[in-house]
């Protein structure tokens, strides 16, 4: 299967599927002399594991990470920096039933179609588990940007129709430890408290949600991007959607600025700088020096408890309900992987253009 490597400089790719003996990623182009050990990158897979939240499914797995290379005295060689996370509580006879069927919402009937064949443990490859691989990376990227000074944090901006109000989140300097103190990773004390009530009303109903996820970069220097077909927002855009809940991705103001005029949305400059930040700190795919503002919107779980049709392998209709252990709402745990996406993918523009300077040079 190709398409698992995402990167030119700072190339990840990751491998395993759901219900298999592990999950993994190969970091190739991480620079050498980095302090690196498997505690920084479990601080990151620790976010992603299930929660206290009623969101989460009660699959429990540790998802401890061994670091198999790359490494030397605690610090990077250089060469790939290959990730293994094993697999310690799948259960895959509860997935027996639905061998032959094609769940609604999920890659079932698009993977037959395309290989011929699929692993229908817990949805194999196309399982919300594989980004587990995704995360522990990231956590290797955010080291190669923090040399930089750039910060990367992830929140829960809304779930369902409930969103945060902007005026209770904490100043930027304290945004990261904030998002923290509660379980669904929401910088709104008040409005993670209504969003856990909606997640217990729709899982009594058998029902899931979706949700939107913010991310914001600071810290990140003007000039990284590569016009004209690998712009830092397309990138950026490419990496977000490449998560399989993400269906739609905005950059600074998004959708809302097909109807507004350019005397609303262009950023004026004056001698500090800029102005606005309407763009989201990126023009012409270009970071310019202002925050990057990004928001994935996320559908809800396809697998749901309430009666749905569809078909078998054999094109015979059937109604079906899943049962299982299965997330609400894939928010908070998909914070942490829109988080480590934006990493890798500024990892890799960072190491770019210090190659380009070093060619100067």
């Amino acid at each position: 299967m190709s398409g698992n490597t995402i990167g030119s400089v700072f190339r990840v790719t990751t491998w395993g599927e759901s219900h298999g003996t592990a999950l993994g990623a190969v970091v190739d182009g991480c620079p050498a002399g980095l302090l690196l050990n498997e505690s920084d990158i479990q601080q990151a897979l620790d976010r992603r594991k299930p929660s206290a939240s009623v969101s989460s499914t009660t699959r429990k797995e540790g998802d401890k990470v061994e670091i198999l290379s790359g490494i030397f005295e605690g610090k990077t060689t250089g060469t790939p920096v290959s990730l293994i996370i094993r697999n310690v509580d799948a259960k895959s006879s509860a997935y027996n039933e639905l061998k032959d069927v094609f769940r609604p919402g999920q890659g079932d009937f698009t993977y037959q179609q395309k290989y011929g064949i699929r692993d229908w443990r817990g949805g194999g490859r196309a399982s919300g588990r594989e980004t587990v691989s995704r995360v522990a990376a990231g956590a290797i990227a955010a080291k190669v940007i923090a040399r930089s000074g750039i910060d990367v944090v992830a929140y829960t901006y809304a779930i369902g129709s409930i969103a945060i109000d902007r005026s209770k989140m904490p100043a930027d300097k304290n945004l990261k430890k904030f998002v923290l103190k509660n379980s669904l990773f929401c910088p709104d004390s008040d409005a993670a408290a209504r969003m856990d009530k909606k997640i217990s009303e729709v899982r009594k109903k058998g029902d899931s949600l979706g949700g939107i996820v913010e991310i914001v970069v600071s810290n990140c220097p003007a000039g990284l991007g590569e016009p004209v077909f690998y712009k830092m927002d397309a990138d950026l855009t490419r990496a977000l959607m490449s998560i399989g809940t993400v269906k739609a991705v905005e950059v600074g103001d998004g959708v809302e600025v097909a109807g507004k005029m350019g005397s609303e949305v262009n950023d004026q400059m004056d001698k500090k700088g800029f102005r606005t930040n309407h763009a989201g700190g990126i023009l012409a795919g270009i970071t310019n020096g202002e925050k990057i503002i990004l928001r994935a919107y996320c559908k809800p779980i396809p697998s749901i408890a309430k009666p749905q049709q569809t078909i078998d392998c054999k094109g015979k209709e059937r109604i079906i309900e899943i049962q299982g252990r299965h997330d609400i709402c894939v928010l908070p745990r998909i914070v942490p992987v829109c988080e480590a996406m934006v990493n890798i993918v500024l990892a890799d523009h960072l190491l770019r253009q210090e190659a380009i300077k070093n060619e100067k040079n």
